[in-house]
């Protein structure tokens, strides 16, 4: 051919089997966000049990601190039973294990939901189930990466637990690190099961997270009342979280928790796959009603949109709220009896929580629920940027609606809802102290529910500007932000951490109101970060073009 050589074109080599690509994919993100969460889980860990041995030096002060937790009911619903505080290990467990517990279940939920329902929301399951993969291949495929996700989780969180306990201060053996850190991923992986299942009952990722949420709030609750010292313990067999609680890891360790932990975990994946095979792509079990009476409330503006979209998480955040408020104030008065000696005082403090008896605990108790309020907040967000990923936002865009309006009306009910979560927290917390007459004020108790906005303010004001610049990031961004501001909390427990380090955290710079006065300058500081970047992040949203996922 005019002296051209044509070069032979060799067959394209499959470089990746289609029966296994999902798993890979799902592998992949689920070990990149199980990196990060166990590096959290490890570091705290090892700061609980450093502080510790730098606060307690004594044996003296070891026995009085059991003395005063070691029996406490109310310390028990709050934080799980504490056995052993006279050693490194019991106080370990009794200070991070329930925190870890609930922060792993929120983990397991959200990433199943997301990897499941989430994607078959945005139609990319039509693509491969049109293949060779069937519902049933695909579900299974993605539980074996979440699987890898959860051993790297794991892994991670034993790997630093371990090396922790050879310090010769803090002396825990491989092998009890190795099960303690299996005890505290425990709940990660019932609730990556139970994200599993949901994600077959909701029709959308929403029903399906807030379905799971509900589950863990019952769970926490039924475990809350097993642990108050009421006579009914067993119950604390019928929670996730009372199963995790039972293993004992460090102190008595019990193995044989384990049986229900593993077999609940089988039966909701065994579950979730045979509900995939029994329903239509993007079709749930749950279904809503084909034909009903048509509801045009809240849709003749964005704004309406955007309330009708995100009320029915925003109850299930409110309601979730209220109630842990209430059951808080309820046991402030008796757990801040325990509140005496300089030592425990001490422990507090590094929390900011100075002071004695039902203020200094509900310090402690109003910065757990800003970790709350802060999560609805990161999820409001996600959300928002789900509607573009989704490609629904095309739908509004392209009638005469701006993307300024539609934007604008997203963050006003994403602030709405922490502004009404932390109002709720406040009033029920001062409902609960008021049963025991603990006399907790009104003003105090809303000054503290609002006192725990602004963390969450930030937080979407950062949000906003990762959707803007870099949209694909937004979720990585605000859990990021959110996980390093609470292990900047913890770790800040030890006092040996550089004010520099600690002021990068948002819950550092909130005060532990009502143990302290608000302090509404830092707040003010806080606010006017999220207002800035939210400002710039809506412009550089109005100025790039559309991204899916």
């Amino acid at each position: 051919m005019s002296g051209i050589e044509i070069a032979a074109v060799a067959p394209m080599k499959l470089q990746r089997s289609p029966t296994t690509v999902i798993a890979r994919l799902s592998a992949r993100k689920a070990v990149r966000s199980g990196l990060l969460w166990g590096a959290i889980f490890g570091v705290s860990i090892a700061s609980a049990a450093i502080s510790y041995a730098s606060i307690y030096k004594t044996q003296a002060e070891r026995n009085a601190l059991a003395a005063t937790y070691g029996s406490n009911n109310a310390t028990s619903a709050l934080f799980g039973p504490a056995p052993g505080l006279q050693t490194v290990a019991g106080f370990t467990v009794f200070k991070v294990s329930m925190m870890l517990m609930i922060l792993g279940a929120v983990w397991g939920l959200l990433t199943s939901t997301k990897m499941l329902r989430g994607e078959e929301e945005m139609g990319r399951w039509e693509l491969l189930l049109a293949g060779q993969v069937t519902p049933k291949r695909a579900l299974t495929q993605v539980l074996a990466g979440l699987s890898l996700g959860m051993v790297t989780f794991w892994a991670l969180t034993a790997a630093i637990t371990v090396a922790t306990g050879t310090s010769a201060k803090i002396d825990i053996a491989p092998g009890p690190a190795l099960f303690f850190a299996l005890a505290e991923v425990s709940a990660a992986a019932i609730f990556l099961a139970v994200g599993a299942l949901t994600s077959q009952l909701g029709a959308t990722r929403r029903q399906a997270a807030a379905y799971a949420t509900l589950i863990l709030g019952v769970s926490y609750a039924i475990r809350m009342l097993a642990d108050a010292g009421l006579g009914v313990h067993f119950l604390v067999w019928l929670s996730p979280l009372g199963w995790v609680e039972e293993l004992r890891p460090l102190t008595n360790p019990a193995p044989l928790a384990l049986v229900p932990i593993a077999l609940s975990i089988a039966i909701l994946a065994f579950l979730a796959r045979y509900l995939a095979g029994r329903r239509d792509v993007g079709a749930a079990i749950v279904a809503e009603r084909d034909a009903s009476p048509p509801r045009l409330g809240l849709l003749m503006s964005p704004l309406g949109l955007s309330t009708r979209i995100s009320r029915s998480v925003a109850t299930g955040w409110w309601v979730a709220i209220a109630v842990t408020g209430l059951l808080y104030g309820m046991i402030a008065k008796s757990a801040g009896a325990t509140v005496s000696g300089a030592s425990m005082k001490e422990v507090l403090s590094k929390l900011g929580a100075t002071g004695s008896g039902v203020t200094a605990i509900l310090g402690v108790c109003f910065l757990i629920m800003a970790v709350m309020v802060g999560f609805a907040a990161a999820g409001q967000m996600t959300s928002v940027r789900s509607e573009e990923a989704s490609g629904r936002l095309e739908n509004l865009l392209v009638r005469p609606v701006s993307r300024s309006r539609w934007l604008s009306g997203r963050l006003l009910v994403a602030m709405a809802t922490i502004f009404v979560a932390a109002m709720l927290a406040g009033i029920f917390a001062w409902a609960g102290a008021a049963t025991q007459d603990s006399g907790l004020g009104f003003k105090t108790a809303l000054d503290a529910g609002l006192n725990i906005t602004f963390p969450a303010l930030a937080i979407i004001g950062i949000g906003t500007l990762a959707l803007g610049v870099a949209p694909r990031s937004l979720s990585t961004v605000v859990y990021i932000v959110l996980g390093w501001s609470l292990l900047v909390e913890i770790v800040g427990g030890i006092g040996a951490v550089s004010h520099w380090v600690l002021d990068t955290s948002l819950f550092h710079q909130m005060a532990s109101t009502p143990a302290v006065a608000p302090n509404w300058q830092a707040n003010l500081v806080m606010g006017a970060v999220g207002i800035l970047t939210a400002t710039a992040g809506g412009i550089a949203f109005r100025h790039r073009d559309l991204a899916g996922e």
